[in-house]
């Protein structure tokens, strides 16, 4: 069964994984804010955060971006190309303030992986900046754009639903955190070198009740999303509090990404 790992791994390392965590909060965001989904919007998202998260993943292996060595990556780059172009083509049919939102967050997208501030390599490599810069871009793309599209109104509820979603993705990232403790530089100041694995688990632990409680700060609430923000709580602090330090290959990678799917799953499940 060789053949399956290799797939499997594919899947991952061409980050189609993550596209789907981040296509599934789109379609989360749609579900708790009621508004309509837009299938060129989450075939953008799909298939354009393919391309942009393989950029950062693997830029920094190519020169200038474009000449890539090894045979594996050059078949991920080649995907990646595809995928960009389907994700054009749906841009295409995405109306103008939406357009500009997109904008915005290429662009922190690009400071986040390209070498264009003096003293730094790029935004992640600044002290304590990096989860929250990913979080900012995450919240943009499942939460600010759905809503660009669909009435382009910020209502109170698109707050409240960004700030929680600003948070669940501040949490997701401790388990790489954690995992990346032993490779990462002290000047980077991640969670985990300031306040050690453990107290970084039990922070990240209890920070998902306030969060939770932000969802009856709603104007307009439903069962299902009181019990579907409920059990994805319950799930991330679970997966926090039995995050190991030294990981296995696809705790973080496979398990923790997949949080977002599971949680659009339950959301699918109540609503049959």
């Amino acid at each position: 069964m060789e053949w399956v790992r290799r797939i499997f791994d594919f899947y991952l390392d061409a980050s189609v994984h993550v596209a789907l965590a981040l296509l599934s909060l789109l379609l989360c965001t749609t579900h708790s804010l009621e508004i309509s989904s837009n299938w060129h919007l989450s075939f953008f998202l799909f298939f354009g955060s393919i391309g942009g998260y393989n950029f950062i993943k693997y830029g920094v292996e190519a020169e200038k971006y474009i000449w890539v060595a090894k045979a594996y990556h050059k078949y991920i780059q080649i995907f990646s190309l595809i995928c960009t172009g389907v994700a054009l083509y749906h841009a295409l049919f995405l109306n103008f303030r939406t357009w500009i939102a997109m904008l915005l967050l290429l662009t922190l997208t690009g400071l986040y992986a390209l070498p264009v501030l003096p003293g730094a390599k790029n935004l992640r490599s600044m002290a304590g900046f990096k989860i929250f810069l990913v979080a900012m871009v995450w919240t943009g793309a499942t939460v600010v754009l759905p809503v660009m599209e669909s009435s382009g109104t910020f209502f109170w509820d698109v707050w409240v639903e960004g700030l929680q979603r600003f948070g669940l993705v501040l949490l997701l990232m401790l388990p790489f955190e954690i995992r990346d403790l032993s490779y990462d530089q002290l000047e980077l100041k991640s969670l985990p070198q300031r306040f050690g694995v453990s107290n970084t688990k039990i922070y990240g632990a209890f920070a998902t009740i306030p969060l939770y409680l932000l969802t009856f700060l709603k104007d307009d609430f439903g069962w299902q999303e009181v019990v579907g923000k409920g059990i994805l709580f319950i799930a991330v602090a679970i997966v926090l509090m039995i995050t190991p330090k030294h990981q296995s290959k696809y705790f973080a990678s496979f398990w923790v990404e997949a949080i977002p799917i599971f949680w659009w799953l339950v959301l699918l499940g109540l609503r049959l």
